[in-house]
């Protein structure tokens, strides 16, 4: 085929049979090297009277003579090679067809979900770098760029304003990239103003500072915007040792743990069912303003006396006063606390600026993020639901959209306790009172299916574990075939990305982060340049003088 005049990348082959819902498939021209073809390229079939964009998900070898297999021919000679090649066998493409452009209203209406198949022997070819654009559209106001297809450097965009409409997912296992691509999702939605973003932020890679395995460290929201972005602390300490002076230090109350906080601990804690239930019990017991505090005050005699008096099993109670005396190692806990630090979140926010809230020593005791980021989200929730209700429908009076980003979401997110947990509720809200959730998590497996099947958009680096490919891929339109390229990424910095703000499936090589280019890329600038852009806006306004 004659491939100069054609609008579209390198011809590959014709389609000859499939399906809607298994895959096209497409028999590979003789001339293009199967070893080029890889699982998540990109491909447009011409049809008749439609273009279709799909995607390989598979690609096999084939032969047409049975013999082949039993006694395969010699190939060093090249003119065998070049007729067993050409007659006796191929290799076909499996093509799953996502979306399809028809006649001239496709440059009005755009891609549509691809609901027919192209005929028999339509060419196919490489998508080319118009395609890509056509489908993904030009970084703008609201499209952010995350990354460029396997065979093309054009940039692929998601839609912010579609992204923060529902509760989304980053995923894959431990060292893939996660919170290289998290971190990135999060510069997006601050240059655009899509949302403001609150997150709990365990390892501290957020907010002024974190470490990359290729440069070591890289900057964090804070140095890249310093304006937009405040980072919180539970530590003083640690902003301290590392130079930094945390714009806010939280403080969490023993008042203020309700036992709703103590159910989310179960797990961390090593609780059972009936001494986590035993918290709800000793609360309406003391009050819940009073609750914890008196009952870590107790001693194991006066423990046993509350048990009878209460009714509740003495070893469950027990180890619940045990258990719970972790607690009191917390230097953030403090006898007595109000509702400022949550107030203080929310005023950074209604000015439209950033909260990275840090753990500092405690980022490797779980149980200080969960209580953490279980209360401040649960009170935070409750103001938003205030303000939303007060505003009736006033756009103007709204509160900003908000994104809280969580981490280890399965702690937070398990089927025993989704459908409890103010995180569930989110999640199955949408975007009701303007607040969704951007969970982190290298074991989506652990997440409650019903909340899984709400994230609208899904960004997922190399899973290896079939429950977590299965959990990741659930409820999604061509999830056997989706499934084997997912499972094909590479181990760093690539990511499947489908769901809502994206227009189909797309493997994509995230964009650096972490170099002077890319930092110049997301709109940072040294101080020097600063100096010196200064001086330039100084020499236009007053060079002629």
């Amino acid at each position: 085929m004659n491939t100069s005049t054609n609008p579209h990348g390198r011809y590959l082959g014709n389609v000859v049979g499939g399906s809607l819902n298994r895959g096209i498939e497409v028999r590979l021209d003789p001339q293009v090297p199967v070893e080029e073809m890889a699982l998540g390229q990109h491909v447009v079939i011409q049809g008749q009277s439609r273009r279709f964009f799909g995607i390989i998900t598979d690609i096999t070898l084939e032969t047409s003579d049975d013999s082949v297999r039993a006694n395969p021919p010699d190939l060093s000679n090249p003119l065998v090679a070049s007729v067993v090649s050409s007659t006796a066998v191929y290799a076909t493409l499996q093509v799953l067809p996502m979306l399809a452009l028809e006649g001239e209203m496709a440059l009005i209406d755009g891609p549509m979900p691809a609901k027919t198949v192209p005929p028999h022997f339509a060419p196919v070819h490489l998508a080319a770098k118009e395609d890509v654009e056509m489908v993904f559209g030009r970084e703008d106001e609201r499209h952010f760029w995350v990354g460029t297809p396997l065979d093309l450097e054009e940039r692929i965009n998601i839609d912010l304003e579609e992204f923060v409409k529902r509760s989304n997912g980053v995923f894959g296992k431990s060292g893939t990239g996660k919170t290289f691509l998290t971190r990135l999702l999060l510069v997006g939605i601050l240059q655009k103003s899509a949302a403001v973003n609150l997150v709990f932020d365990m390892q501290s890679e957020y907010g002024w500072m974190g470490t990359s395995e290729g440069t070591g460290t890289v900057k964090g929201l804070k140095q890249l915007f310093p304006s937009k972005v405040a980072v919180f602390s539970l530590d003083e300490e640690h902003g301290r040792r590392r130079g930094i002076s945390p714009d806010y230090l939280v403080k969490v109350g023993y008042n203020q743990i309700e036992p709703e906080d103590i159910e989310m601990l179960r797990e961390t804690l090593n609780l059972s069912e009936v001494a986590a239930d035993a918290a709800f019990t000793v609360a309406g017991h003391f009050g819940q303003q009073r609750w914890l505090r008196q009952f870590l005050d107790l001693d194991g005699q006066e423990v046993q006396e509350l048990s009878k008096s209460i009714n509740v099993n003495e070893r469950a109670l027990s180890t619940l006063h045990n258990r719970l005396r972790r607690l009191s190692r917390f230097h953030f806990v403090t006898e007595r606390e109000t509702d400022e630090s949550v107030e203080e979140i929310l005023r950074y926010l209604d000015r439209g600026i950033h909260v990275v809230l840090e753990f500092g020593r405690y980022q490797n005791e779980l149980a200080a993020y969960i209580l953490v980021a279980n209360l401040l989200t649960r009170r935070i929730h409750s103001r938003y639901v205030t303000r939303k209700e007060e505003a009736m429908g006033d756009q103007a009076k709204e509160p900003r959209p908000l994104v809280i980003t969580i981490e280890e979401a399965h702690r937070f997110l398990s089927p025993g306790i989704a459908s409890q947990t103010i995180f569930g509720t989110i999640a199955r809200e949408m975007r009701k009172y303007n607040v969704t959730l951007l969970v982190v998590d290298q074991r989506p497996s652990g997440i409650d299916d019903e909340v899984m099947s709400q994230l609208g958009t899904k960004l997922s680096c190399l899973l290896d574990n079939e429950r977590d490919v299965d959990a990741v891929m659930s409820g999604v339109s061509g999830a056997r075939e989706l499934r084997s390229v997912l499972s094909k990424l590479d181990s760093k910095q690539e990511s499947l990305i489908f769901g809502h703000a994206v227009p189909m499936p797309i493997v994509v090589r995230v964009r650096d982060y972490g170099t002077n280019e890319s930092y110049r890329e997301l709109g940072f600038q040294e101080a020097s340049e600063l100096r010196q852009q200064m001086e330039r806006d100084a020499d236009d306004l007053f060079g002629g003088r």
